[in-house]
């Protein structure tokens, strides 16, 4: 009998070598859960017995853990498949060369591809990858338990941002902004006190942004509410201004206009700031800062009329864009924009209903604003309203000893996620011992989730003084623990879960649309809400449901589970797993529809979830998307619109692309008609890589994951 090896090399069958694996595995584990000599020879001659031609070493070992099964040896097997992953380690035990080195020649595309915000080409950016690289595999190999980077590699779960683990640094956050703005900060050695002009409040505000990004690896918001202050200020200073200069040689409406003209001039340029600023600046991780901005017009806010005209501005800036090298008005990546929709917004004759055309005409164009439902919002979280940390992670409700709820100065710990699909494969179709698996990985996600939170114990506020001494968390004094901020759900610390539509068709066969299914799905949903209700209440700190971690995460898990267990129609066929709680993209069901049953999922989500709809041609639908805006309001918290985007890989140009009368693309700026330099891209699938044309279809272009 020949042995196939690793590295596809061929060896004589060696019974020797399996009984020292057993041995050393059997030495690992308690007296009463070991086997005999007798024992492990049986295994060995079980495996000798089979006379076959030849065997894969990792057959050899799969065939050891199902006789420790039989023998109900569980303890034993759970040594042993450490035992063989850490064998495996050794010999990877120089993980990183090739890794680094392909990301030096651009050949590394899971890397390159993993965050579409980096452009993994440049050399700033490149040193942030080669230190993630290092860092998670210093992860693997000796940060986390044995167990958890094994259930990592297998995609049992995901770590998440392991490339950062290996700094006490966290994920996301909300920026305090109104503390800092109000009380000063400190930047680089170097005091800021508050501004007195909107402009210099915009200006301050882009700095802590990119300072804030070089010291976390997740996204932060920012509420432009606490600017409306700033630009009640710019007014009352040049009416002061005009005042004092014109005296009574002007009447009132001619000051009037003037004081209008002076501040309209001052929002723009501020704005501007912010929109430029953000676009322009690098932070140490070689990237624009992740920053979102959240558009509220709350009623109780003095500075409301202010707030008004600052959303209203930063929405006609990001309709027209920012224009690219080649002169070319472009989509920005940031900032990420959300607009609140309530009573006094919602299309439903409220007297900031015109901002709200605003934003969907902007959102026709350029994708943002995402929208958040008030009503939904207050309903799921104790009367709030609040921003996501980022884009999408929330916070849970906390009070301080006033009993007051605070928000901004708030963050997120890490995310773990688990791989459901994985859990329905393996209990090949048996209900039962699907709960089985789904409360063993649970367990899992657990055990590496508070490894998040050792990580960051004990750690000091010295670590980064922007967070933690200058306000954009704390106030705290150098050398200062940040442990408080931790405990008593503070922070948040999320379990993120993919593929609720394949688990539900792997073990109900229906997809979770479907009444039985839904019932599965719910439940599901249930179990994962209780463990961290229950996780919560054991150790004091903010779990959370999380239900959109990361769209890359579909098809890493989708590949390994292919690789493992073969196609699976439906399952692994497609190459991604459906992202979190979402309808699956090839259901036939209306938007009203689809956001009506994911609501259900939101409510379980509470650390942070979004549900999308695609609307063809949207910049020719604006009655439609008005349509599904008032729906939003009513019926699910948090949404955004996708459709194509066309792209001109010559200019720029992301306008639509037309087709000429010789029946050929051709982009309308630059005239190119070359199809490899067009791009199709949708934010359905969540597919980051190149699309490609059809061939014999000239007018088609599709993604690679979903062919659309």
């Amino acid at each position: 009998m020949k042995v196939i090896k690793r590295d596809n090399s061929v060896c004589d069958f060696d019974r020797k070598k399996i009984a020292v694996a057993i041995s050393k595995a059997n030495e690992a584990v308690d007296p009463e859960d070991r086997i005999s000599a007798q024992q492990i020879d049986a295994i060995v001659e079980d495996i000798a017995s089979r006379h076959r031609l030849r065997l894969l070493v990792e057959d050899i070992q799969d065939m050891v853990e199902e006789k420790l099964m039989e023998m109900q040896k569980y303890q034993l097997m759970k040594a042993y498949m450490i035992y063989r992953y850490e064998r495996a380690l050794i010999r990877k035990a120089n993980t990183t060369d090739e890794s680094i080195l392909s990301l030096i020649k651009n050949s590394n595309k899971d890397v390159m591809e993993e965050n579409s915000n980096k452009n993994a080409r440049t050399a700033s950016t490149q040193r942030d990858l080669i230190a993630g690289e290092v860092s998670k595999d210093l992860t693997r190999r000796m940060l986390l338990p044995k167990h958890i980077s094994k259930a990592h590699d297998e995609g049992a779960i995901h770590f998440h941002d392991a490339d950062y683990f290996l700094q006490p640094i966290f994920n996301c956050c909300l920026i305090n902004i109104k503390d800092m703005l109000e009380n000063g900060t400190v930047m680089n050695g170097k005091m800021i006190e508050s501004p007195k002009s909107f402009q210099t409040a915009c200006t301050i505000t882009t700095q802590i942004i990119a300072s804030v990004a070089s010291s976390q690896y997740g996204g932060q918001s920012v509420n432009i509410a606490h600017l409306g202050k700033y630009l009640r200020r710019t007014k009352q200073k040049y009416a002061k201004q005009c005042d004092e200069t014109f005296g009574a040689s002007l009447d009132e409406k001619t000051k009037k206009s003037f004081v209008e003209m002076r501040l309209q001039e001052s929002l723009k340029a501020g704005v501007q700031t912010i929109q430029y600023q953000i676009n322009t600046l690098m932070t140490t991780n070689g990237q624009s800062p992740f920053v979102t901005l959240f558009l509220y017009l709350d009623e109780k806010d003095e500075y409301i009329e202010e707030n008004a005209m600052i959303i209203e501005e930063i929405l006609k800036q990001r309709y027209q864009g920012i224009k690219n090298e080649k002169g070319v008005y472009v989509t920005p990546a940031f900032p990420k924009l959300i607009y609140v929709l309530d009573e006094n917004n919602c299309l439903k004759g409220g007297k900031y209903d015109y901002l709200t055309r605003l934003a969907v005409k902007c959102s026709s164009k350029r994708l943002y604003p995402d929208y958040i439902s008030a009503k939904k919002m207050r309903e799921n979280y104790e009367g709030n309203v609040f921003s996501p940390m980022g884009c999408r992670s929330f916070l849970s409700p906390w009070k301080d000893e006033n009993g007051n709820y605070k928000f901004e100065g708030r963050f997120n710990q890490g995310v773990v996620s688990i791989n459901l699909p994985q859990c329905g494969i393996l209990a090949k179709g048996d209900e039962k011992k699907f709960w089985q698996l789904l409360e063993e990985r649970l367990q899992l996600c657990y055990e590496a989730l508070m490894c998040r939170h050792n990580a960051l114990t004990g750690v000091t506020s010295d670590v980064s003084p922007v967070h933690w001494q200058y306000g954009a968390i704390a106030r705290l004094e150098p050398g200062e623990k940040i442990d408080k901020y931790l405990m008593d759900g503070y922070s948040t610390i999320s379990l993120g879960y993919i593929g609720l539509y394949e688990v539900t068709k792997l073990v109900k066969g229906v997809s979770h649309t479907d009444k039985k299914g839904a019932e599965f799905a719910v439940k599901v949903m249930n179990v994962l809400r209780e463990h961290c209700e229950k996780w919560k209440k054991e150790t004091g700190l903010g779990f959370g449901l999380y239900g959109t971690p990361a769209e890359s995460l579909c098809y890493r898990f989708a590949r390994i589970d292919k690789e493992r267990f073969g196609t699976i129609e439906d399952v692994t066929d497609k190459g991604y797993y459906t992202n979190s709680y979402h309808v699956d993209v090839r259901e036939d069901i209306n938007a009203f529809d689809k956001f009506r049953f994911e609501s259900q999922f939101q409510q379980i989500s509470s650390g942070g979830a979004i549900s999308y709809v695609e609307i063809p041609n949207m910049r020719h639908n604006l009655t439609a998307m008005e349509d599904v805006v008032k729906f939003i309001y009513d019926n699910i918290q948090y949404a955004e619109f996708n459709t194509k985007s066309d792209y001109c890989h010559v200019c720029g140009f992301d306008g639509e692309i037309i087709i000429n009368d010789d029946n050929e693309w051709e982009c309308p700026v630059c005239h190119n008609k070359d199809q490899r330099k067009m791009n199709v891209t949708r934010r359905t699938c969540g597919y980051l890589g190149e699309n490609f044309w059809n061939v014999g279809k000239t007018k088609e272009i599709k993604s690679r994951v979903l062919h659309l």
